[in-house]
């Protein structure tokens, strides 16, 4: 099963705001010998983001989608999600009682007494609202969950509670898919060779050790390193090994100058 981001916010696509989701998943898919496979970034369009949800929904992969779940008027994804399975937003009753319980909370931290009933509290619940069907994620942070349906799972935008109910899910729901192979990747800095040169090497590695995946990586250099080409391997280990060989023994015949990296 194929691991997916999807990352939505209008901040992200004006530059208003750095994202720091796709390194982060990167890192905590690879702490437990996954990958990820693709990534997407929206803005707050809830046509978008309902259109990409039926197509990913359909893929069968596994996807965290972070941001949108609030309950401002810029926040879709709640919506999106329920209009791309069919199904209706209903009040989750364990989430609506964990929004209170927030709410309880914070009306005690300000001494004051707890008024559940407010509109504003009451505005609150629609973070509680998600497609029929759907279980929770939970926020460590402030308690205000996220959810899944399927094999999607839906987290707010801020980090410090996205990426702890990320590795929530992935350590609750995926731990039977964790480190299933060894996976490596080894490559040189080959130096003074075009990237056509080197093509030809590229196409036969990838025949002859398939699925392994030959990567080329021009740099025009920096300071401690000259203009260069970082040319690699990576997949199955004991594929990679030999591949890596083949490529350095390649380059050697070739008179081709390179180093480890």
């Amino acid at each position: 099963m194929a691991f997916g981001l999807i990352i939505i916010g209008d901040e992200i696509l004006s530059g208003k705001r750095q994202d720091q989701h796709f390194a982060k998943v990167v890192a905590l898919l690879a702490e437990r010998g996954l990958q990820l496979a693709w990534a997407e970034y929206l803005g707050d369009d809830p046509a978008r983001i309902s259109a990409t949800l039926a197509r990913t929904m359909a893929s069968g992969d596994i996807v965290f989608s972070c941001g949108g779940i609030g309950a401002t008027p810029d926040d879709h994804t709640r919506q999106a999600a329920a209009q791309a399975l069919g199904l209706p937003l209903e009040l989750h009753p364990e989430g609506k009682r964990l929004i209170q319980e927030r709410i309880r909370e914070m009306y005690l931290e300000a001494g004051k007494t707890p008024e559940l009933d407010t509109p504003d509290n009451l505005h609150r619940l629609k973070m509680a609202e998600f497609p029929r069907g759907a279980s929770l994620i939970p926020n460590p942070y402030n308690k205000v969950p996220g959810f899944t349906v399927g094999h999607h799972h839906f987290v707010p935008g801020f980090p410090v509670m996205a990426w702890p109910m990320i590795a929530w899910v992935l350590d609750e729901h995926y731990s039977d898919l964790f480190n299933l192979e060894a996976r490596s990747e080894q490559s040189v800095l080959v130096f003074g060779a075009a990237e056509s040169e080197l093509t030809p090497l590229m196409v036969a590695i990838e025949a002859s050790y398939a699925p392994v995946k030959v990567f080329s990586l021009p740099s025009v250099g920096d300071a401690t390193t000259r203009r260069h080409i970082e040319l690699g391997v990576k997949g199955e280990a004991q594929q990679t090994k030999a591949a890596f060989a083949h490529l350095c023994a390649e380059l050697a015949r070739m008179k081709v100058e390179f180093k480890p990296v």
